[in-house]
């Protein structure tokens, strides 16, 4: 546990020093890449989490999505019991502030989405190694959602998130995909 928490901060602190031009550059070219994979083009709904700076910016993903009229949802978390369900959303307004400043779906205007209807989850993270592990920011929302999906699983990343090891724990779940700016990592197993 230590170690993660360790790893977490020196991560985030590392992508604290983007700068603003590198940050916006980085984050096109990654979106370009995810726009060119069939598992993109074949999704008709897709996960994603609204970005935060250092985050990949998933704004234009997002835009992205609805143009190409592809369902977008967000996760609305429960702090109580550290779980989540994806809301269908349909434009940023539909968004709320909540805790530590993430953005998420305003329950009473936005409908649930089932998890067997999710074509392609991205998933966050701070860090991630070549073989599909990732270490999240530490709530386990993920792992705990993704037991049992069956669909696609990624992650967007800056080339400054991957990593030769992490501490791993048998409920981690693997990524299939991790894409950033600079190679699309395609993990087998």
């Amino acid at each position: 546990m230590k170690e993660k928490k360790q790893i977490r901060k020196q991560m985030q602190q590392h992508l604290a020093d983007f700068t603003k031009p590198v940050y916006e550059h980085s984050s096109y070219q990654i979106a370009q890449r995810l726009f060119a994979e069939s598992f993109w083009k074949e999704a008709n709904t897709i996960s994603i989490t609204i970005s935060r700076m250092p985050e990949v910016d998933t704004y234009q993903i997002i835009r992205r999505a609805w143009e190409e009229k592809k369902t977008v949802v967000v996760p609305k978390c429960y702090p109580a019991d550290r779980t989540m369900v994806f809301r269908a959303l349909m434009a940023f307004n539909e968004l709320e502030s909540v805790f530590y400043g993430l953005y998420e779906p305003i329950e009473e205007i936005t409908v649930a989405v089932e998890k067997k209807d999710i074509d392609l989850m991205i998933v966050p993270g701070l860090a991630f190694t070549k073989r599909g592990e990732r270490l999240g920011f530490g709530g386990g929302y993920y792992d705990r959602y993704l037991e049992g999906y069956g669909g696609k699983k990624i992650a967007l990343a800056f080339q400054q998130q991957i990593v030769p090891s992490l501490p791993v724990e048998r409920h981690d779940i693997l990524l299939q995909n991790i894409i950033t700016e600079e190679e699309t990592l395609e993990i087998n197993g």
